[in-house]
This record gives structure tokens, sequence and C-alpha cells, in this order.
């Protein structure tokens, strides 16, 4: 959304002018304003409550932890030589521990939140140091009149960030699968892999694939290639279908929607990534060329 650079307060005779109600006027674009609220950054409350040499006396005791994380960065950056990656070889980038810092990467959302259905979820931890996504979907419609879809449930990763609190996305070029073990209920969950870019046509790409799980007390161990991934947006898919950028992806989310009414429980181990050296395709559907159409 391009914001214009000049106000658009009215001046007439005998009138005054009006300031500008834009934040900055130096900015080319703007956060979103519009559809759901943004859930995925986590705020404290006591940092909301703080003054205003509060929030500069806690920027100050960050600088130390910053200015190390900036410093590792660097070191990584002037690498030389490439890291190997081994054929079949598992880098695991969400450990369901129960760690504190495991609980702040991930953020638990559903229709209830935003008043727009009955369903409930929350994300625990067990004692074996597992994650176990659960509660009740209702595919119920609020009597509004204008909610025609309802019953979801999800959990998705906060905002990945660098130093100094900037946002990045996950590289995951050696890569082309992702991988997962969790221990299901028997019903079929999505997994997503998110592209919230800057500006709002980047809000809504995102890239789906079915995840089917057998129930009982067995462990699954699911690998889905980068190619099986489906392009959509907005909940439709695409006929612009293309292959998953794997430098572009910026958050990792899980969501149950398959209509059936009822409790859900999934245990989480972890999720990962792995080259398999047997895949060739980057795209397992037909790409339309929307320019010669």
């Amino acid at each position: 959304m391009i914001r214009v650079l000049v106000s658009c307060s009215r001046i007439s005779s005998g009138s005054t002018r009006k300031i500008h109600n834009s934040s900055r006027l130096l900015d080319f674009w703007e956060p979103k304003r519009s559809g759901y609220p943004e859930v995925h950054d986590i705020v404290k409350k006591e940092e909301k409550d703080l003054s205003l040499l509060g929030r500069l006396k806690a920027g100050c005791r960050d600088i130390k932890e910053e200015g190390s994380l900036f410093m590792t960065e660097m070191r990584d950056g002037f690498k030389l030589y490439q890291t190997e990656i081994l054929p079949d070889s598992e880098e695991i980038l969400f450990k369901f521990d129960g760690t504190e810092d495991c609980r702040n990467k991930w953020k638990v959302t559903c229709d209830s939140d935003y008043n727009e259905g009955f369903s409930t979820a929350k994300l625990d931890f067990t004692l074996s140091g597992t994650g176990l996504f659960h509660g009740e979907l209702n595919p119920r419609l609020p009597k509004d009149g204008t909610i025609g879809k309802a019953g979801y449930c999800n959990i998705t990763t906060v905002t990945k960030r660098k130093s100094f609190k900037r946002k990045t996305t996950y590289s995951l070029d050696p890569y082309n699968s992702v991988i997962l073990r969790v221990r299901g209920d028997g019903r079929c969950y999505m997994l997503n892999l998110l592209q919230k870019g800057m500006l709002d046509i980047t809000w809504y790409r995102n890239y789906n694939y079915f995840m089917y799980t057998t129930g009982g007390p067995y462990w699954q161990h699911i690998k889905i290639p980068f190619s099986k991934f489906v392009y959509s947006s907005k909940g439709g898919v695409l006929d612009d279908q293309r292959p998953l950028p794997p430098n572009m992806v910026t958050h990792f989310g899980i969501t149950l929607g398959d209509k059936n009414h009822g409790p859900f429980k999934l245990e989480i181990d972890y999720i990962g990534v792995c080259y398999d050296a047997t895949l060739f395709e980057d795209c397992a559907y037909e790409m339309i060329d929307m320019t010669k159409s």
C-alpha cells in the first residue's frame, strides 16, 4: 500500500490547515492495517507498560546480547568453506522441548479468537519433552449473517529476526524436503510455509501440503518434498503454480480445518529439513505462463 506524501487536509476560506494523520511521510510502504490483526509478534505486557526512560534502559540492556548476535552473523558470513550437506541428513529447525525459547517461537490461533467461530486450541508440552497441539474443532457458523465458513485451528511461528530485531527469512537453499516427527489422531492436517513480505501483495502468499496422520501409539516420520507444496493465496489454489523459493520462507505453520466437529490432538517432536538426493523436480504441478495467456 503506497502512502501519499502530500497531506490530504482541506484548505478553505476561513478554515485552518489540519494536521495529517499519517504517522510518517517518508515511508513508501505502511504496515498491515486490514484483515486479521498481526499475531505473530510477541510483545511482553511488562514491556508495553514501561515508560520512555524504562524502555531506554531495557534497550541498553539488550545491546550486549544483540551485539554478540551481530558478531556471530558477521563471522558466519565470512566462512571460507561452504557447509557440506550429506544426503538424508536432517537439520532440526524447531524442537518442541518445552523450553522458554521454544514457547516464544509459536503462536496459537483459531476462529474464536476473531469472533468467527467456536473452535478452541492450545499448545502444551508433555513431560516427555514434546509439544501437544490440541483442542476442539467446531465448524458451527456464528449467527451474524456474514461468516460463510468456520472451523479452523493453527499454530504458526512468530516473525524470525536477526540481530537488532531485523526481520529475516529461513535459509533452506541446500535442502529440498521438510520432515516432521509427529504422533496424530488420524485426522488430516495441513503444513504451511508462508511468505509474508513487506508489501501488502505478499501478505497472503503461502505454500501448503496435506499431512495425514495414522493415529495410535506409534510415531510417524513424515517427509514432504518442496516440489509437492501447492502455491495458494487466501485459501485458494492459484492457477499460476510456481516452485517454492527456499530462501523466502518467513513462517512455518500447521492448520486443522477438516470440518469434522470434535476434539483433536497432534503431538510434535520436531520439524526440520533434509536433502534427498533422489529428488530432481522443482515443481510437481503444471506451471502456466500467465504472460502468454
